[in-house]
């Protein structure tokens, strides 16, 4: 039994591009240093001495520069190709978190926090067209989970390997890490990826048409869709961590720990479930349906069970739907943009998420503070459950807009 499960976990990543193995690589070694971020708020109040009301400024500063990015590296990704906006906004954002460092005061910080957003993250369109560029036709999910278990094991090191650069070094240190690392990423792209194969894969699955995600009222719903359910998930690491702390009395550690559940489950799980559920050819919008059903049941489950082994059940159910949800959006996005531009499309995906980030943490924490955590939570589920309601007629909109392709 033990075997069996072993060998289908193991072939669960068969069949993804040498490529996707290469880009996951440059992805890992890039988030492994994303040290700076986690840490930003302390740095911030600590080391510069800042006021709370101008640390959220400059978080304020982080999410705008972080839409302005998603813009911009997919309308340059349209205009020069996946290749070189990644290995510019790698080699630009690594310079950038090392001069960081000496940057002083609130409002020369607060711009280049901006700027180093921009750069950063308008590598994140051209990356998701690189995927949709190397990745086999089959394999389009899975290797996108691929992507995000790099980004996930990336991440669960980085923190924990700047709290010790910060004990045994300094803050600054984190900053020369995280820049460098970006640098690192950008030598293994240039060293395993050459640019020539990269133009001529992405020429290979660049779309004649030239259609604008703007345009697309379908996208644009599941783009709508895609920021509420994302401002609901973003409370299991905003909120939430402050439920268990105030309401159940948990530790830092036991939440560290309930936390790390997830990123565990995502590890040994995500890639044969994906697997699994291609397999059996199970309908996509179904199953993103079935994932947002998981995310409202995990709110649920906090106010109608107050006890510490249903915290454990809500994380349950969340990774869950998350696995499910995640890749299976990504998919849909990858299979719109197959008809127009795909790094606009792409763009627009990224900046979705980024709204639900600038919303997400302010408003489930203004929600806590003016009704309090159970209502809160009823209030979240009534938003996923919203989420549901508006992919079923999404899912309604895409069989007859499949419909009239047939009949045209």
């Amino acid at each position: 039994m033990l075997a069996q499960a072993y060998r289908f976990y193991i072939g669960s990543f068969h069949g993804l591009s040498r490529e996707i193995w290469i880009l996951a690589l440059i992805t890992f070694v890039n988030r492994a240093g994303s040290m700076v971020v986690p840490f930003l708020s302390l740095y911030l109040t600590k080391d510069m001495g800042l006021s709370l009301e101008q640390v959220g400024w400059i978080m304020s500063s982080f999410g705008a520069g972080s839409v302005l990015g998603s813009w911009l590296g997919g309308k340059l990704t349209d205009r020069l190709g996946f290749y070189d906006i990644m290995s510019g906004t790698l080699f630009t954002s690594g310079l950038a978190f090392i001069v960081l460092q000496y940057v002083e005061g609130f409002l020369p910080f607060c711009i280049g926090v901006f700027v180093l957003m921009v750069l950063s993250d308008a590598f994140r369109p051209a990356m998701f067209v690189a995927i949709r560029s190397y990745a086999k036709p089959e394999a389009r999910t899975r290797s996108v989970t691929l992507i995000r278990l790099a980004i996930n094991l990336g991440f669960s090191m980085g923190p924990a390997i700047g709290g010790l650069i910060i004990a045994a070094w300094s803050y600054g240190g984190l900053f020369w890490v995280d820049g460098l690392t970006s640098l690192a990423a950008v030598a293994l792209m240039v060293l395993r990826l050459p640019r020539r194969q990269a133009m001529k894969d992405e020429q290979a699955t660049r779309s004649t048409a030239q259609r604008s995600p703007y345009r697309d009222r379908l996208y644009l719903f599941f783009i709508f869709i895609l920021v509420l359910i994302g401002i609901a998930f973003l409370q299991y690491f905003s909120t939430i961590p402050l439920f268990y702390s105030e309401v159940h009395g948990l530790s830092e550690f036991e939440i560290g720990v309930l936390l790390g559940f997830n990123g565990l489950l995502i590890f040994l799980a995500e890639m044969p479930l994906i697997k699994y559920c291609e397999d059996r050819a199970f309908d996509r919008m179904g199953i993103m349906i079935i994932s947002v059903a998981l995310f409202a049941l995990s709110f649920l489950v906090l106010d109608l069970f107050p006890v510490i082994a249903f915290l454990w059940i809500g994380m349950l159910l969340a990774t869950v739907g998350e696995m499910l949800n995640f890749p299976f959006m990504n998919r849909f996005a990858y299979d719109r943009s197959d008809h127009g531009r795909p790094g606009a499309y792409m763009a627009l995906f990224t900046i979705g998420w980024s709204v639900s980030h600038i919303i997400g943490h302010t408003l489930g924490l203004n929600l806590i503070a003016r009704f309090g955590y159970t209502t809160t939570w009823y209030l979240f589920t009534a938003l996923l459950v919203l989420a549901m309601g508006m992919l079923l007629v999404l899912k309604r909109m895409v069989e007859r807009e499949k419909l009239a392709e047939d009949r045209a």
